[in-house]
């Protein structure tokens, strides 16, 4: 007998009223009307079954820290940083964890299961070189830095070609937040896909923000994303902080900040979105939907067309498995038996609508669960249920 038996979904590649058999907390079919029974089924409805949210970028350290010890007045990376400097000697583990713990619900709740979280910088900060070794010995498997954030661009250069050899000499990926910034001329994410080519990382250095992309000139843009793409470079944009942060010092036109997104996937550069920051000193909102993510990833991106849509879910689903390097990933035999059941039919009305999770499931087993929304009207005493779903494409 099968463990679980998911039927009747639509899959995001277009596929529609198929049943998904897990067995061993691994999917071991995928096709219409499989046959047989299951200690638990779960009768789809004809709603949109997804793997499950990736957020490739996020700073869980910070999590739901607003308003400790104030709230950032300027609303600029740089205020946010001085004030999680301010916050740091009042610290402790105990409190991070909390915190910590309770975003985690939050994102489960909303169908995301995999989160790449960041700590702090290299050269810029005193013993930061031993702890990051400290860390490594630990088991930390991804080595990141800040270039841009070095006190000069030399310092930012050296960061990370010591860093990517590190990675290379212990086998680890790379995150490096790079190019956080509107001036056109903080190019790290040049020497960051030069450093990869050179020490062979070709596709496991990540280069997150990249928000100066948005500011360089279209000719040396040209001569980068091959570059980029020969290095196999992936990519991460965090659309929710690079339009907030991004652009302060600007009057009017004011820059949007957010990378060339949709530039970058023409080019066949992987990317993927970040929900970064929650309530923290960087942004006051957030609530780890990682559809709002892509929702306003492509309205900053201008990516309308039927297949940008498509891309834009991707980058906050299976572009982000690939950046990270996820086993297991994916919704065909063999694969983990992590799903997402939405109030949805396709992935174009998941973004419109950003609706309720039904099922979170993982390896096989329910572990959140919403009742589906219905909106009811009201009109002279009577009621009637509104259905905002129609399956257009």
């Amino acid at each position: 007998m099968l463990d679980m038996l998911v039927r009747n979904v639509n899959l995001p590649d277009g596929r529609k009223g198929v049943d998904i058999a897990v067995k061993g907390g691994k999917i071991v079919e995928v096709s219409t009307g499989i046959p047989g029974q299951a200690v638990q089924e779960i009768d789809g409805q004809g709603h949109l079954a997804s793997p499950p949210f990736v957020d490739s970028h996020f700073h869980m350290d910070s999590a739901l820290s607003l308003g400790q010890p104030r709230l950032n007045q300027s609303g600029t990376l740089l205020e946010g940083i001085e004030l999680w400097g301010e916050l740091k000697p009042d610290l402790s583990v105990d409190a991070i964890k909390q915190r910590a713990l309770e975003m985690c619900r939050w994102a489960i709740a909303r169908g995301t299961l995999c989160i790449r979280s960041h700590v702090d910088g290299y050269l810029r900060y005193p013993k930061s070189i031993e702890n990051m070794q400290r860390a490594l010995d630990k088991g930390v498997d991804v080595i990141g830095g800040i270039p841009h954030f070095e006190r000069t661009m030399s310092d930012g250069a050296r960061s990370i070609k010591m860093l990517c050899e590190l990675a290379a000499d212990r086998g680890l990926l790379v995150d490096m937040h790079c190019d956080e910034t509107d001036d056109p001329m903080s190019r790290h994410v040049e020497t960051l896909a030069h450093e990869t080519n050179r020490v062979g990382l070709h596709g496991r250095v990540t280069g997150s923000h990249l928000t100066s992309m948005h500011s360089m000139d279209n000719y040396y843009v040209s001569k980068l994303m091959p570059l980029m793409r020969e290095a196999d470079l992936q990519v991460v944009a965090n659309p929710l902080l690079n339009i907030t942060l991004q652009g302060r010092h600007d009057s009017y036109p004011k820059r949007r900040g957010m990378t060339r997104v949709k530039e970058l996937m023409e080019a066949n550069i992987n990317v993927a979105f970040g929900h970064d920051c929650v309530m923290d000193p960087w942004y006051s909102l957030g609530s780890h939907d990682m559809l709002e993510v892509a929702h306003m990833g492509l309205h900053v991106g201008q990516m309308t067309s039927i297949e940008q849509l498509n891309q834009s879910f991707n980058a906050v689903t299976s572009n982000g498995a690939k950046a990270l390097q996820l086993e297991g990933y994916g919704l065909e035999p063999g694969c983990n038996a992590d799903i997402v059941i939405l109030q949805a039919s396709n992935p174009i009305e998941a973004l419109r609508l950003r609706p309720e999770r039904l099922f979170v499931i993982r390896r096989g087993k329910v572990i959140a669960k919403t009742q589906p929304v219905v909106n009811q009207l009201f009109v002279e005493g009577q009621s009637d249920s509104v259905n905002f779903s129609r399956d257009l494409f």
